[in-house]
């Protein structure tokens, strides 16, 4: 299947959380040479989507600098993010390309989630068998998920507080198409400082 056959694509980078128990800005700790968002964001650019829509909101004026003008890549800056997840959703929604088929929502504090990976699951939703097409790894749910716009945009424009789309994934088990993956990179991510010392020397 060629890309041009397939349907376009957005991205929700959401990186607008304070992260409270890390106590500092997680969004840019450093991983390798780069910082996390800047190492989410790169596996993202690396894959088949169309369009990345970041959403910040705390620390936004530092984040900014690192994401704005790369390529497709478009900043959103999320006023209301101490209100939660669910408001970032809104927010990135209102910015994404009118003809968008297919949306992502991907976290910024995860950064082993590959584009190997976000391929796989951009093909199986080209495939059109199913409206919501999650990751699997050893029988755990992640992150990236791909949500039917027409299908489910009223209903993540409905979300209210610090959810996302996992609310959505479970209310229509009979639309979700899971696919196994071999990485760990999909159920990880970096709540405190205990995990992101673990994590130390996987991103070069």
């Amino acid at each position: 299947m060629t890309r041009e056959s397939l349907n376009l694509i957005s991205a929700l980078l959401l990186a607008a959380g304070k992260g409270k128990r890390m106590k500092r800005v997680k969004q840019l700790l450093p991983l390798g040479e780069r910082s996390m968002v800047e190492v989410s964001l790169k596996n993202l650019q690396s894959s088949r989507v169309d369009e990345i829509i970041i959403v910040l909101g705390f620390a936004a004026d530092r984040i900014l600098p690192l994401v704005k003008g790369k390529e497709k890549v478009r900043p959103v800056i999320n006023p209301c993010f101490r209100e939660g997840m669910s408001t970032s959703i809104h927010h990135g929604l209102k910015a994404i390309h009118p003809q968008a088929k297919g949306i992502i929502i991907a976290l910024a504090d995860q950064p082993f989630i590959t584009s190997e990976i976000v391929n796989l699951l951009i093909e199986r939703f080209s495939e059109g068998g199913k409206g919501i097409v999650v990751p699997v790894y050893q029988g755990r749910r992640g992150h990236p998920v791909i949500m039917d716009r027409e299908r489910y945009e009223r209903e993540l424009l409905g979300l209210r507080g610090d959810v996302g789309g996992k609310e959505i994934v479970e209310r229509h088990p009979e639309d979700v198409l899971a696919i196994e993956v071999s990485s760990s990179g999909i159920v990880v991510d970096i709540d405190d400082w205990e995990e992101y010392e673990k994590i130390q020397g996987r991103v070069r």
